[in-house]
């Protein structure tokens, strides 16, 4: 097996004619920020589905650091440690900020009760949601809601986070404020695999680019590489 984090291999998926993963292959290194690019319909949520394993798999296999996790459920596979975010941010929102986190590392992060209240702080200073922490999660901002959903996914205490367009709507000094966030995270040990539509952002926080399109991989490698390839450019930026 590779030495890598994250292992795919030649993964299929489709919804009735559609193919949604086409034989994709490709590897995450740990420590690596690497963002996920293509047009609306490419499959890009759907290829975090099978990863995160919410969609099952038709053919094809994943490895997580060295462990066969293809037929592993969702659960099992948080547990592993892999963390995801979702584009629509989907709290208790009848619960505190704090209540939230304390769900996600108790049932996520396997954390025991006596250990949530520092970790959940630790969370809170860290995604800078500290003030908020006693807001009702539906009562939240836009930029807060979107704090929120990654530090859900990191109370469960993950090694690898899959970000689900956390940048979408948000303005430009939010978007980099969210760039800060992600540097901190990957600094802090977490490989971080980032779905984004926002070019600028892409190009700022990745040390990789991966291309898909018609559930294919189009192309990877250095960001601006990714970018100007002409078949990136016909596919995704209409050039």
């Amino acid at each position: 097996m590779s030495s890598a984090l994250l292992v795919a291999d030649n993964l299929h998926k489709a919804f009735g004619a559609v193919r949604v993963a086409d034989d994709i292959s490709f590897s995450i290194n740990a420590g690596e920020v690497v963002g996920i690019i293509g047009p609306n319909g490419a499959g890009k949520t759907t290829l975090f589905g099978l990863l995160a394993g919410t969609v099952p798999l038709d053919r094809g296999s994943i490895h997580f650091g060295g462990k066969d996790i293809t037929r592993l459920p969702t659960h099992q596979r948080a547990q592993l440690g892999i963390g995801r975010t979702y584009q629509i941010p989907r709290p208790f929102t009848h619960m505190t900020v704090s209540e939230n986190l304390r769900v996600a590392a108790l049932f996520g992060g396997g954390l025991e009760e006596a250990e949530c209240d520092e970790w959940v702080k630790q969370v809170l200073d860290f995604t800078g949601l500290s003030r908020d922490s006693r807001t009702l999660a539906g009562r939240l901002s836009l930029l807060a809601r979107k704090r929120h959903e990654l530090a859900r996914a990191l109370a469960t205490r993950p090694s690898l986070l899959l970000v689900d367009e956390v940048a979408a709507g948000l303005t430009d000094a939010e978007v980099d404020d969210f760039i800060a966030l992600i540097r901190r995270v990957k600094n802090a040990g977490i490989t971080v695999v980032w779905i984004e539509h926002v070019m600028k952002t892409m190009l700022a926080a990745t040390d990789r680019l991966i291309a898909v399109a018609g559930g294919k991989i189009l192309a990877s490698g250095q960001p601006k590489e990714v970018i100007q390839s002409r078949e990136v450019r016909r596919v995704y930026l209409g050039t």
